[in-house]
């Protein structure tokens, strides 16, 4: 008797958990999907900085990419037909964003002068926008970045972005060719945007 009992018992205190457990998933405010919406770093993880390059007959379908950017101007990938383009995706809550900061400005002005086809933009994600402007002014990126508080745009990157900062690598079609999945360093993104400038 006890046998048949032990398991009713176990299952009605597991429906009441079981909600429990669902409710603290939805609405946690520690959570680190709420964290990154209020800028908070607790609980934040980045990325360890690996790259990855994928050969261009592996590559995927074209990104597609469109928005408005932080300065209220409306940009899409197709603009850029042609050009390799780096796209990195951060935040002004994200610390290693404000350390890549300076590498990447180096990179992204040394392509200003060489006037090689080659086209950056940041998509400033998870983030208000007046913190995103007032970082983008502090940091010394001077490239554009489109404007992402939802998050929506990176879903369209392919699962290439799980958090930032990530900087991708577009290839002339606008298909990803490479990844930094972290803090980027001025050497490795010149590296990476010069062999895909040299493909035909």
């Amino acid at each position: 008797m006890n046998r048949r009992r032990m398991p009713r018992a176990l299952a009605a205190l597991a429906v009441p958990v079981l909600a429990f457990a669902l409710a603290g998933c939805s609405d946690d405010p520690n959570s680190i999907a709420a964290q990154a919406k209020d800028g908070s770093q607790k609980g934040y993880i980045s990325g360890d900085g690996a790259v990855e390059i994928i050969p261009a007959a592996k590559r995927n379908k074209p990104v597609t990419l469109a928005g408005t950017t932080l300065d209220g101007d409306a940009w899409k990938l197709s603009e850029a037909s042609g050009k390799v383009v780096v796209v990195n995706v951060w935040a002004s809550w994200c610390g290693p964003c404000r350390t890549e900061a300076p590498e990447l400005a180096k990179v992204w002005e040394s392509y200003q002068g060489s006037g090689k086809p080659v086209v950056f933009m940041g998509i400033n994600t998870r983030d208000n926008k007046a913190s995103g402007i007032a970082s983008a002014k502090k940091w010394g990126t001077n490239y554009p970045s489109l404007d992402d508080p939802s998050g929506e745009l990176i879903l369209g990157l392919q699962g290439k972005v799980t958090s930032p900062p990530t900087t991708l690598v577009l290839d002339q079609s606008g298909r990803i060719a490479a990844r930094v999945n972290g803090e980027v360093k001025a050497s490795t993104l010149t590296g990476l945007v010069d062999d895909v400038l040299t493909e035909t």
